[in-house]
């Protein structure tokens, strides 16, 4: 069975726990908050032992799922958990999950909860044997990163969870925006700037001068996401994470390539599009998937064939200027070159 992680507290407030979890996903944060959430949800359902066991390379997976089958020598239920780091089980640990999966699955009223924690899985993984014997078996969350768009939202709901508010309208817009703007990228820094506002500041509401007094910029920007930032026309976060990048020590090279390979892709769509085939099959081919699936139309939108190919010609000169070889009409610095770039897709 498969939930999503805001149903978990429900299910877990249920008289019977499943026999197995699966936690899988890289926001470390939120796999955290779900692992102490199952350990409590235990510790109440009689689940007095603990046992923590990490699969690493040349690690026997078969025999700790026998040993932990087992009762422990005084008889009490225990949970088990099993971290696998590299997602990927050998063949044999796979068939062992199998197996064990099954076994479980016979269990009515189970001695053993078994919680199995596992990165963020690529598509293959989810559809392999051993994955889905374990969601069979029990239930499996999938915690996705929480991504810029949807971080008002998320800093909404945990002011709300310790009984605060931004303003209505508009003030509260920009107030969430101000904070995401600060903390994008580090979720634990925003978990801690969240609940340090509710230390400062009373239940109820907080306005947009105290959250402005309080809160620290602790962004930390992935190279990879400047491509949302230009596709989405925001050219404000863009300048923010070139400068925050830039501060970071992060290379220039990294950047422009980021930067360049998006807009080979904006042409290659735009291509196809004129000459009349569908924009569904040019996202296929291209291999754009996920939040880029939503942002390259909406850039196509705004973009024409001649401004992408000014785009690329400034990119390649911007190259050139990266291997040290002077421009005239450039910036001296790679990097105000870049946002030169960036404001070219607006």
């Amino acid at each position: 069975m498969q939930l999503r992680p805001e149903a978990l507290a429900q299910h877990l407030a249920q008289p019977r726990l499943a026999p197995i979890y699966v936690l899988h996903g890289d926001e470390h944060l939120l796999v955290l908050e779900a692992v102490d959430a199952i350990r409590k949800a235990a510790r109440a359902h009689g689940y007095s032992e603990r046992e923590v066991h990490t699969a690493e390379r040349g690690f026997a997976l078969a025999d700790l799922l026998n040993a932990s089958q087992s009762m422990s020598l005084f008889g009490n239920r225990k949970l088990v958990e099993v971290r696998i780091p590299t997602g990927k089980p050998s063949k044999e640990g796979g068939q062992a999950i199998r197996d064990y999966a099954a076994a479980q699955l016979q269990n009515a009223d189970p001695d053993t909860v078994t919680l199995v924690t596992l990165p963020r899985l690529d598509m293959t993984t989810q559809k392999s044997a051993w994955f889905a014997a374990l969601e069979a078996a029990g239930v499996g969350v999938k915690i996705d990163l929480v991504d810029r768009s949807r971080l008002p939202q998320w800093i909404s709901a945990r002011l709300a969870a310790q009984q605060q508010k931004v303003p209505t309208g508009e003030a509260g817009r920009r107030a969430l925006q101000f904070i995401a703007d600060k903390v994008e990228g580090n979720l634990l820094a925003a978990h801690q700037e969240i609940q340090k506002l509710g230390l400062l500041f009373p239940a109820g509401e907080i306005s947009f001068e105290q959250i402005q007094d309080a809160v620290l910029n602790v962004a930390r920007y992935d190279v990879f996401k400047l491509s949302e930032a230009m596709l989405s026309g925001d050219m404000a976060r863009l300048a923010r994470m070139l400068d925050g990048l830039r501060g970071e020590g992060e290379s220039h090279v990294l950047a422009l390539w980021a930067m360049t390979e998006e807009i080979r892709v904006l042409c290659k769509v735009r291509k196809g599009l004129d000459e009349g085939k569908p924009m569904a099959q040019m996202l296929r081919d291209n291999r754009v998937w996920g939040a880029r699936e939503r942002l390259v139309p909406d850039a196509l939108g705004r973009l024409d064939a001649r401004r992408l190919r000014a785009a690329l010609s400034l990119s390649s000169r911007l190259d050139r200027l990266a291997k040290g070889l002077r421009e005239p009409e450039l910036p001296a610095n790679v990097w105000d070159g870049l946002l030169d770039l960036g404001l070219m897709m607006k």
